[in-house]
């Protein structure tokens, strides 16, 4: 029984690394967002972001502003307003 307890912490330890991987959240004083790393992946293609091999891409208050996130959003047609990204 003991065994199967531990297998099951195991698997549901790997699951959750797994799952927190893809999504990240950027702390901020008007609210924090979350970014679903496996979403925009999957509906848009690694070189969509990514040049080259996929790297992690620095993001800041004017990038996530500007080209990196909302020229992105208004051209998909994501989310553009403030509270639509910022939750507090």
């Amino acid at each position: 029984m003991k065994k199967l307890i531990i297998a099951l912490m195991i698997v549901a330890f790997a699951v959750t690394a797994t799952w927190a991987a893809d999504v990240v959240t950027y702390e901020n004083g008007k609210g924090n967002v979350t970014f679903n790393h496996k979403a925009h992946g999957e509906k848009l293609g690694c070189k969509a972001c990514h040049e080259g091999a996929p790297a992690k891409i620095a993001v800041d208050k004017n990038s996530a502003h500007k080209a990196v996130c909302k020229d992105c959003h208004k051209a998909q047609n994501g989310p553009t307003k403030c509270n639509d990204c910022h939750k507090k």
